[in-house]
């Protein structure tokens, strides 16, 4: 199967790498910690997901702002780029915008379902950040 490369998304104060599912042999070459969000291939997040994905993201970039949030699934189009868009549109980016963004550099992102979710997807409050004085990167 032809893996799309992985990418790295950079807005304010926060970094993405979205990636397919990395082998077990690089695996350990950037995880610092693994959460499993399961969710359907092709499906939107739960808001129960997002929830879960958002507050330790808010943690970690509030200990370690400028660190890399490594997001993947199986190919990397879909789940992967899907859960740090509400944390772009959670830090004052337009949905538009943000899709863009991410669609910028990880062509093929998002498919109708997802985009109809985020289109719809109203942030609670928004993030906040410190300065980033970090180059770490952990994978959710």
């Amino acid at each position: 199967m032809n893996h799309t490369a992985p990418v790295e998304i950079c807005s304010d104060c926060m970094r993405f790498l979205i990636t397919h599912n990395p082998a077990g042999a690089t695996l350990n070459k950037f995880t610092e910690e693994v959460l499993d969000w399961p969710f359907d291939d092709g499906a939107p997040p739960p808001t129960q997901i997002v929830d879960d994905w958002l507050n330790p993201l808010r943690e970690r970039l509030h200990d370690d702002a400028g660190c890399c949030i490594a997001v993947r699934c199986v190919a990397g189009l879909g789940r992967a780029p899907v859960l740090p868009a509400p944390a772009l549109i959670k830090s004052g980016m337009k949905y538009e915008g943000a899709l863009q963004f991410i669609r910028q550099k990880r062509r093929g992102a998002f498919n109708s379902k997802q985009l109809l979710y985020l289109e719809k997807y109203r942030p609670k409050l928004r993030l906040r950040f410190r300065a980033p004085n970090s180059t770490s990167c952990c994978i959710q």
